[in-house]
């Protein structure tokens, strides 16, 4: 079990605290309420621009990365459609450095115009590098349009475009940030050699006078059911032909999530899973086939992708792709097999929780789902789910008209 405390500042900051007296280290992560789908299908990648943008310097910290390095920390942070995640790992004894470097960026984060502009060049070449110029770079893009045609999970965390950042002007961005980077809706997790009271008066003295921003209520479109199934052919100057099969899943929150995630692993989770047991190693027919779920808090996707080897009929590498799912479908899930990968699931999550830094992570991604308690019964839902539960989900996906599928490659 992960002992964990909380408290509500009355801005509406929530503070979660893990001790371990294990380390001498301290973990500080923050967690923003917002991630790609916040943006206008206009202007995307702004949340993705304010990840770098936070790093840019502020009135009193012009250098963030140099005076957190000053005192043993370093940093990093990610974004993704739902949410943006910053964290520090520094010694317990410095851990005020980090309050006063976070506290610092919220209230004066820099954003005139050679601040913006440098972190735009550096999205913008990310974009080309790792999008544009890189063979199946433009994969994502091109599976969420094809899925989604109404939630604004149909753009990745990058963007649509680059132009969508290069041409987003001052007051757009001070308009996003100003919207979406307030105090109440963030998540801050202490985690290491820190004691709650430390924590609590640490939080108070760096955030609790700081107000909340403009009000925001999320309010995003539903995506529609997929009724009938969905095709596009890309031509691509690329190594291999690849084919994705993309079915629409459940979000989160959802009851039947872990179940859905326990399909994925059983079809592609590890040398003794079926795509790899059943097909990569009984035919020529594929250089990689594999199958995961994007965890996101709204309704998700499950995709399969297989790559093609050297001159095999597309058409013939569906029917074994098809084939392997029907007989799931068909002769369903054994308990052994299930329990086999709830139990992988589950072992994985324990060494990880034994990292106090991966704990502060967690804690705050449960808090922003609904209830941070979820850390230390997630184990619970994964062995808990039943063969009835796994094949009833299996048989919800894998329905022909909720799947679309992408031909992708110098073939087409």
């Amino acid at each position: 079990m992960i002992s964990y405390n909380k408290y509500v500042l009355s801005n509406g900051l929530r503070l979660l605290h893990h001790y371990n007296a294990t380390t001498q280290m301290v973990a500080l992560n923050l967690r923003y309420d917002v991630g790609g789908r916040d943006e206008s299908p206009e202007r995307t990648g702004l949340a993705h621009l304010f990840e770098h943008l936070m790093f840019g310097g502020s009135l009193n910290a012009p250098d963030f990365d140099g005076a957190l390095q000053a005192a043993g920390g370093s940093s990093n942070a990610w974004t993704s459609n739902d949410c943006t995640n910053f964290y520090e790992v520094l010694p317990a004894h410095n851990i005020e450095t980090a309050f006063w470097l976070e506290s610092d960026r919220y209230v004066n984060l820099c954003l005139d115009e050679q601040s913006v502009a440098t972190q735009k060049s550096v999205v913008i070449e990310e974009f080309k590098q790792r999008y544009l110029n890189r063979p199946y770079g433009d994969v994502s893009h091109l599976m969420r349009s094809l899925a989604y045609k109404s939630h604004p999970y149909r753009w990745p965390v990058i963007g649509v475009k680059p132009e969508h950042i290069a041409e987003a002007s001052m007051q757009e961005i001070h308009d996003f940030y100003n919207t979406h980077y307030s105090i109440d809706r963030m998540v801050l997790c202490v985690s290491g050699n820190v004691t709650f009271q430390r924590a609590i008066e640490l939080t108070e003295k760096w955030f609790g006078d700081l107000a909340p921003r403009a009000s925001h209520k999320r309010n995003l479109p539903s995506e529609p059911e997929q009724l009938e199934p969905r095709v596009l052919k890309v031509h691509s100057d690329v190594p291999e032909d690849m084919i994705v099969r993309i079915y629409h899943m459940c979000g989160a929150n959802d009851p039947d999530f872990v179940a859905s995630d326990l399909v994925s692993d059983v079809l592609a989770n590890g040398p003794s899973a079926r795509f790899h047991r059943n097909v990569l190693m009984t035919t020529d027919l594929f250089t990689d086939l594999d199958a995961v779920i994007l965890g996101s808090d709204d309704p998700g996707l499950l995709y399969v992708t297989a790559r093609l080897a050297d001159g095999v009929d597309a058409d013939e590498a569906l029917d074994v792709i098809d084939g392997e799912i029907n007989k799931l479908l068909r002769e369903g899930v054994s308990e052994r097999e299930l329990r086999r990968y709830a139990n992988q699931h589950v072992s994985r999550e324990l060494y990880e929780n034994i990292l106090y830094d991966v704990v502060a992570e967690k804690l705050c991604k449960y808090e922003l789902l609904g209830d941070a308690s979820r850390i230390n019964t997630e184990n619970d839902e994964y062995q808990s789910v039943t063969v009835e539960q796994f094949n009833q989900v299996a048989r919800k996906i894998f329905r022909p008209e909720n799947c679309s599928t992408l031909y992708y490659g110098p073939r087409w």
